[in-house]
């Protein structure tokens, strides 16, 4: 009596869902750890103490999670695919009368559910988190950005006290408030800029209204642009940033507007964004070029033998994708080739295997 196929294609994704869940476990365990003690020798800095450190480090759980998806589909679908390899289940499935191409649309179906998961822990959850562990690790370290709250940032330059609503990559800030004091504690300037932008060691502020007080009153005058030279430098700054490949979809290509509409370099972003829409065909690829191991020449193999290949092949996949990003950087090659490009290279090596399978 034959099994219905829909039974079937449950069991299939089970095994890859569960391969997948254990894989992503261990690689998120292990990379946490090594996080973790990286952020020991930092302990002391500042005011970031050892609670600190395990509040980044947990923060940090949906930004690595998603950075290692690709490998964890790839192992994943080996463990999983490979147990029922070892107690001939695959076999009897075929002997059953279930073709190759069914055994491989229901991985595939496991494999989409797994990147829809990974895809909203990766733009929706992780933007936020890592916003905020970067926020929590750069405050407690910093000696010149010393408070955060629901306004945004503050800092002190001087007799100046500043607020920044918004920090941007690109050395861009927006919302800044600048408070200028005398040397008797008295207010005598307020600053207010819609946005500004770091060029040649000092701020352009754009949108501009400062209110002079003084004890004949208040005098406000609006400008369209000005510079504003400022201790608090990019750099000081950029410790707060959340990094483009973390930054969602959708502020990226926000982002990537902004840069090219006023003549900025725009190509690192345009990776980013790129290489995350294309996480979901790399992430698919991958669980594709395990079929080729529990069917062709390794399927006899044990589980440690076809991991350790597994691993090889995700180790190449990540040095490709890693050399041909600094490629398209230094020589201007176009960043949607490069982030799809080996996708397609490793899905042409995976099609041509299944088609050798009998």
């Amino acid at each position: 009596m034959r099994l219905p196929l829909t039974i079937v294609d449950r069991y299939i994704g089970a095994a890859v869902l569960s391969g997948t869940l254990l894989v992503l476990l261990v690689l998120v365990g292990l990379n946490l750890f090594f996080a973790f003690v990286g952020e020991v020798n930092d302990i002391g800095k500042g005011n970031y103490g050892l609670s600190e450190a395990i509040q980044y480090t947990l923060l940090t759980i949906p930004r690595r999670t998603y950075e290692v998806f690709s490998i964890a589909a790839l192992l994943g679908s080996l463990f999983g695919l490979g147990q029922l390899a070892n107690h001939s289940e695959l076999i009897v499935m075929r002997a059953a009368g279930i073709s190759l191409f069914r055994i491989i649309r229901a991985a595939l179906q496991a494999g989409l559910v797994l990147v829809i998961l990974a895809s909203f822990l990766g733009e929706v959850v992780a933007p936020p988190l890592e916003k905020r562990a970067q926020n929590l690790r750069s405050l407690a370290q910093s000696e010149r950005i010393t408070f955060q709250g629901s306004q945004g940032f503050w800092a002190r330059d001087g007799l100046s006290f500043i607020s920044i609503r918004e920090i941007l990559p690109g050395n861009r800030i927006q919302d800044i408030r600048i408070f200028e004091f005398d040397a008797d504690r008295r207010l005598r300037s307020s600053t207010y800029a819609k946005t500004a932008t770091y060029r040649d060691d000092r701020w352009l502020l754009n949108d501009i209204r400062k209110s002079e007080i003084d004890e004949t009153g208040v005098v406000t005058r609006e400008f369209r642009q000005a510079e504003w030279a400022s201790l608090l430098s990019a750099d000081l700054l950029s410790v707060v940033i959340v990094k483009p490949d973390i930054l969602a979809v959708w502020d990226l290509a926000s982002f990537i507007s902004y840069q090219q509409d006023n003549g900025l370099e725009s190509a690192p972003y345009e990776l980013a964004f790129w290489s995350k829409v294309t996480l979901p065909l790399s992430s698919l690829v991958m669980v594709l070029l395990s079929i080729p191991f529990v069917f062709g020449s390794l399927r006899d193999s044990g589980a440690s033998q076809r991991m350790f290949v597994g691993i090889l092949i995700g180790i190449a996949f990540y040095l490709i994708n890693k050399t041909l990003n600094h490629l398209s950087l230094v020589y201007g090659i176009d960043p949607l080739l490069s982030a799809t490009l080996p996708s397609f290279a490793f899905l042409a090596i995976g099609l041509g295997a299944i088609s050798r399978i009998r």
